[in-house]
């Protein structure tokens, strides 16, 4: 039985003051549930999120990690400095990292690798296709060699720990979002393609989420597909009645 999970994506959005105002009014609305729900906060914000969700269940998570454990990476973030602060989750091969940081599926394999094998954080690892690539039909193939790329070398063990997050790209911060059943099929390929890779229990145990222009008005009908395990929310996780809504869904 997979529990739902529900991760909200700040981006670059929010001062500390901002994060923590946010935490303090989630506090109240947040119930103690069976969903699983998580805010993925900038850097700066991290520390005072997880201190000021402790004992909640609320998790928090990185946007983005190096696969180094240090050296010469100006602005970058180490696992180990992730781990001092204690977040919960992290974010590896958003599109938006793929599209202006010039990530590829090499650099997000190593990340996941690097997560997965030195630490008990959780990846959440972003795959999903352009608009050019979906209307020349590849998206299949697409988001299945994403997936193959970034399962590379994992084990079995390691595989179940990694949250899959299916995010096609033409419907993040669009306003477009891909329809109940568009997202359906997709996590379903991408189980599929799991499985080819280790076996039906592993498939089975791996937490899909959708991601695109998730809001309260259409989580409801997003989180009633069989293959869908939950939401990776942008613009609306920051607003504290709107995360709350979806996570309510």
């Amino acid at each position: 039985m997979r529990i739902p999970f529900i991760a909200g994506n700040w981006k670059m959005y929010k001062t500390k003051k901002e994060a923590l105002e946010f935490a303090e009014s989630f506090k109240q609305l947040y119930k103690d549930t069976d969903i699983r729900a998580a805010i993925c906060a900038p850097f700066t914000q991290l520390e005072i999120l997880v201190e000021a969700f402790e004992g909640t269940g609320i998790g928090v998570g990185a946007q983005n990690v190096h696969f180094e454990d240090e050296g010469a990476f100006t602005g970058e973030i180490s696992v180990a400095m992730l781990k001092e602060i204690g977040v919960d989750y992290c974010i590896v091969g958003h599109s938006e990292r793929r599209q202006y940081f010039a990530e590829t599926d090499e650099t997000v394999n190593l990340k996941l690798k690097k997560l997965l094998t030195d630490s008990e954080i959780r990846p959440i690892l972003c795959v999903g296709e352009t608009l050019p690539q979906r209307e020349a039909r590849r998206e299949k193939e697409i988001v299945a060699t994403q997936i193959r790329n970034a399962f590379d070398g994992i084990t079995r063990e390691q595989a179940e720990q990694v949250v899959v997050a299916y995010e096609p790209i033409w419907a993040i911060g669009t306003g477009k979002t891909a329809s109940p059943e568009q997202a359906e099929e997709m996590c379903a390929l991408i189980r599929k393609v799991i499985e080819e890779l280790y076996d039906e229990d592993i498939c089975d145990k791996v937490i899909i989420q959708y991601g695109g222009s998730v809001k309260p008005e259409n989580a409801t009908e997003i989180m009633n597909m069989d293959e869908i395990d939950g939401a990776l929310v942008g613009g609306s996780s920051l607003i504290p009645s709107k995360f709350m809504d979806i996570i309510n869904f």
